[in-house]
């Protein structure tokens, strides 16, 4: 019997790229042998045409669905939302920007057959993004997998494939905050990798601001890791112990050499480095602190205002 697989694609202001993606994506998909395809997309309160153009496909193809947010929520929120939607035995998130290959699917499919439980797609090749993205993408893994005690593969997104069984295990995490590529990490089950090139934007541009992406890094390190509080923690035992020193050295000095006129650029400079140290400390205690202040509320992470098929048409 043929297997339902899902293709779970958050969008927002795609309308240059939607009709693009499908007419590349569906011969690709029909082409794989014992197969049946649902395309579950979500507009993440899109400002252009792309819901518009997104319903007229979805009006004569029942393999599509459309998923309409109330407002923006965010990219996790869409993939979120997309994956929760998903009713295939194996669920494959893509962007609609078409830099990851519809072809690799049906190499994602075959080894989903084989036994894997998530198939992995690394990006070898990224000189379609810019230098100082690839940089910061770089130091982002290195940096998250040495704080970390879930390790994020490196140079994989979120184009994958995952079971059925994966997709289960993520819809019983409950927080709202979510940063999916620590939650894909953290479930585990038997993975596989498969490289490929990424291909550069078919249109537009991206959604990510550097600001954005800054945020993005800081929400992966504070959804997986206590560890910048004990950096905090060991760094005021240091700087208190160097204190300590310090003031043993003034002692000592000034018994054996007298009392010396005071410098003010070294006081200064010793005021501002630890009232910046503190300022730094409580804003990182703050970013924890607003985690459980948004967690504690329980909030959904989306919401629908309406959702388009061909059978509500």
């Amino acid at each position: 019997m043929s297997q339902l697989l899902t293709l779970a694609v958050p969008v927002y202001n795609e309308a240059a790229t939607i009709q693009a993606f499908v007419d590349r994506i569906v011969p690709v998909l029909s082409s794989i042998p014992d197969t049946r395809w649902e395309f579950v997309f979500v507009d993440d309160g899109s400002t252009d045409g792309t819901l518009l153009k997104l319903v007229a496909v979805a009006g004569v193809d029942k393999r599509f669905r459309v998923l309409e947010f109330s407002r923006n929520f965010g990219k996790e929120a869409a993939l979120t939302a997309a994956i929760d939607a998903a009713r295939g035995e194996a669920v494959i998130p893509i962007d609609a920007d078409l830099q990851d290959p519809p072809e690799l699917i049906a190499q994602m499919v075959q080894a989903w057959r084989d036994g894997a439980e998530v198939v992995l797609a690394r990006r070898i090749d990224r000189s379609a993004d810019g230098v100082l993205k690839r940089k910061t993408a770089a130091w982002f893994y290195k940096l998250h997998n040495r704080l970390s005690d879930t390790r994020i593969p490196e140079n994989v997104g979120d184009f994958r494939l995952m079971d059925r069984v994966v997709v289960d295990a993520l819809k019983q995490l409950p927080e709202r905050q979510r940063f999916m590529k620590g939650l894909f990490a953290w479930v585990g089950f038997r993975t596989v990798t498969i490289d490929y090139a990424r291909a550069p934007r078919a249109a537009g541009t991206s959604k990510f601001s550097g600001f954005a992406l800054w945020n993005f890094a800081l929400e992966g390190f504070t959804s997986f890791s206590t560890a910048p509080l004990k950096i905090w923690t060991y760094l005021g035992i240091a700087t208190a112990l160097g204190t300590l020193l310090y003031g043993l050295y003034i002692l000592l000095s000034t018994a054996l050499f007298g009392n010396k006129v005071p410098g003010y650029a070294s006081l200064f400079v010793a005021i501002t480095f630890f009232g910046s140290v503190q300022l730094i400390s409580i804003g990182l205690l703050g970013e924890y602190i607003g985690r459980i202040y948004v967690e504690t509320k329980q909030r959904p992470p989306y919401l629908i205002r309406k959702s388009y098929s061909a059978d509500k048409h």
